[in-house]
């Protein structure tokens, strides 16, 4: 089990910097998801970890082994890859066992870590197949299973579900946070996905340009997003914006001066705040409310997403496109016309200039 301690990073291709400047801290056996759009360097970054990707400047430590230039062989890492890669010609015994017979492991002992990976991923009665025999899911268990075996200082977990389909995503992710839990070993986790990124981190971190945007629990992301890159990324459907002006201790509707309800908190925040901001607002934190509400936001219904525990509607605030989250009994219908109330204590403001949270 180890802790990985990343400080000052920097990877450069050539002229171009994918990572300026990061420092992270791992801790042992924790589980932690890197999650960001395309191109962000979460992949990079796990592949610098793994020794695949040298490091331009910086230090990398696996626990008090600094590892700056140590070949991927000798990190005491595994990797499972989101194509498998499974050699087609073997069964999935062999390919599980592979590294262990490299490493001249007696073959009871190899026997007994397959045996015993291969029953933790319920796959069994398939060790005795090739990888062209099995579905897509399996496949991802046996190159689960080939990582285990190995009883590695930490595992490095590419984008291993995306290849699979809706249902065995979720089962599949299920089964990787158990074994989490089970196997207590320092887990790194890379997905474009913030569902994922939710559902299986001990801590998150939200990249944009190689860049650290937030470092937290999911619940802290969520809730208390930094900024507004991740408000918008983390959440489905998206959190809503709509551009607001800031007078002293209230935010208004910039296309008609509006004020918005607040709570005491969100008050405090605009002590000192001036200008154009951002209000934030997630689709499950509107309110339908009554004709007579003072603040409420008279919308037009312009879709409808049923989606049987709830439904999804779709509205226009001055041109905003905004979403709201609202339970199926109420059988919203296109064209219908409701007032939307923010729950004050669920509101979200940012500066307009740089999209950080007004704390």
């Amino acid at each position: 089990m180890a802790a990985i301690s990343i400080r000052n990073l920097v990877k450069r291709y050539g002229n171009l910097t994918v990572v300026p400047d990061l420092s992270l801290e791992i801790a042992d056996q924790e589980f932690v998801v890197f999650v960001g759009p395309s191109g962000c360097g979460k992949s990079t970054l796990l592949r610098i970890i793994a020794g695949l990707e040298p490091i331009t400047s910086g230090e990398l430590l696996i626990g008090d082994k600094r590892v700056n230039g140590v070949p991927a062989a000798q990190r005491d890492i595994a990797m499972v890859f989101q194509d498998y890669a499974l050699y087609p010609h073997m069964r999935v015994y062999d390919n599980m066992a592979f590294a262990l017979e490299l490493r001249g492991m007696p073959k009871p002992e190899i026997d007994a870590r397959v045996r015993q990976a291969a029953a933790m991923l319920h796959i069994e009665a398939y060790l005795d197949r090739k990888p062209k025999e099995l579905s897509g899911g399996q496949r991802q268990r046996v190159a689960m299973g080939r990582a285990i075996v190995r009883n590695p200082q930490v595992f490095l977990f590419d984008e291993p579900l995306s290849n699979l389909d809706a249902k065995l995503r979720a089962q599949v992710r299920a089964e990787i946070k158990s074994l989490s839990l089970q196997l207590r070993t320092t887990m790194v986790f890379v997905t474009h996905d913030q569902i994922e990124a939710m559902t299986m981190a001990d801590r998150i971190v939200v990249l944009q340009n190689g860049i650290v945007q937030q470092y937290d629990t999911p619940e802290m992301v969520y809730e208390r997003p930094a900024n507004q890159f991740v408000a918008g990324f983390i959440g489905s459907p998206t959190m809503n914006f709509f551009p607001v002006e800031l007078r002293d201790d209230v935010a208004a509707f910039a296309h008609d001066g509006t004020p918005v309800p607040l709570d005491a908190a969100a008050r405090a925040r605009l002590k000192g705040a001036a200008g154009k901001g951002v209000l934030g607002v997630r689709p499950e934190h509107f309110d339908v409310v009554a004709s007579g509400a003072t603040s409420a936001i008279a919308v037009v219904i312009r879709l409808v997403e049923p989606l049987g525990s709830d439904t999804l509607i779709h509205f226009e605030v001055a041109g905003t496109s905004a979403i709201a989250r609202v339970d199926p009994s109420m059988k919203p219908k296109v064209g219908e016309r409701l007032l939307m109330l923010p729950q004050p204590d669920k509101i979200h403001l940012f500066d307009a200039a740089s999209g950080q949270v007004l704390r």
